[in-house]
């Protein structure tokens, strides 16, 4: 498995989400029970990501540095940067060049929630190709308002095009990517497009033109939420809500993950339940400490 460094950007101004975003960033409202923002850390750390760099607005992030901290609660090392001005995904890569020091990485986008069976079998293919970059896809209704890809018959990428007039598939380019360490360095001989940003999948289009673009698209039984509208928010938190309540089993809860893919061990588990509150969150994590005691 390669060991990559995970970036997530969590910058934006969260314009369509007004007025629920003019004093606080879109990834700290609440889907459900939890922050939106748990959920792309979670994905992060299911891929055997643990060195982080969080990306956000320079107002909003000592917000995420309240919430997260060091991350050493999980297992985690943490570290931030600011992105002063919203110019395109793929300043992610820029802002976070040196992080990376030329290691491989994973970037997710803070809005975008994954699940599903196979999730993590997923992750792990994409994590196990040492060269070139892994895009996820998702078939959707409306792909005119996403990065497209269009496959050959062989499942091969033809073409990625940004929110087309025209899509030539119903596949959308999902918000998570997997890089190898040529990412960075690919970043910054990106020209801004005609909106002024620094497009993903121009990156992307990069990647293929060098042969080195594969494509994992999501089955019909997983789930993808962009969660940038009220609308979507309400769709996502009605969803966990479902799943949560009929399964009783939590989506996105950073200490079960931590604790389940080894990062924390057991000790550390019912320390972080005994410090919870006593509400639903606080009460799943100290079941989960009853079971391992059990």
């Amino acid at each position: 498995m390669t060991i990559r460094r995970g970036m997530l950007l969590a910058g934006g101004k969260g314009t369509r989400l007004h007025p629920s975003t003019l004093v606080v960033s879109k990834q700290l409202l609440p889907v459900y029970d939890k922050p939106l923002v748990y959920y792309p850390l979670s994905t992060l750390m299911l891929a055997g990501v643990r060195e982080i760099l969080v990306i956000s607005s320079p107002s909003q992030l000592p917000s995420f540095r309240q919430l997260f901290g060091t991350g050493s609660q999980w297992g985690l090392q943490l570290e931030y940067a600011e992105q002063a001005t919203p110019n395109g995904i793929a300043q992610a890569l820029t802002i976070g060049r040196r992080f990376l020091n030329g290691q491989p990485c994973v970037l997710i986008l803070g809005d975008n929630i994954f699940y599903g069976a196979g999730l993590v079998e997923m992750l792990a293919r994409a994590n196990a190709r040492p060269r070139g970059a892994t895009v996820f896809g998702h078939r959707v209704s409306d792909p005119g308002r996403y990065g497209v890809v269009e496959v050959d018959a062989a499942g091969q990428v033809r073409s990625i095009e940004e929110k087309p007039v025209m899509p030539k598939s119903t596949i959308a380019v999902t918000g998570l990517y997997f890089y190898d360490e040529h990412a960075a360095a690919l970043a910054t001989q990106l020209s801004p497009s005609a909106r002024g940003e620094l497009e993903i999948s121009d990156l992307n289009r990069a990647y293929l033109e060098r042969g080195e673009l594969v494509l994992e698209t999501m089955s019909r039984g997983m789930a993808w939420f962009d969660t940038g509208t009220p609308e979507s928010l309400l769709e996502a938190a009605s969803f966990v809500q479902t799943i949560e309540k009929r399964q009783g089993l939590k989506i996105a809860c950073p200490e079960e993950v931590a604790w389940r893919c080894g990062y924390i061990d057991a000790a550390q588990l019912e320390r972080l339940a005994a410090a919870s509150n006593e509400g639903s969150y606080g009460a799943y994590l100290r079941a989960l400490v009853q079971q391992e005691v059990r």
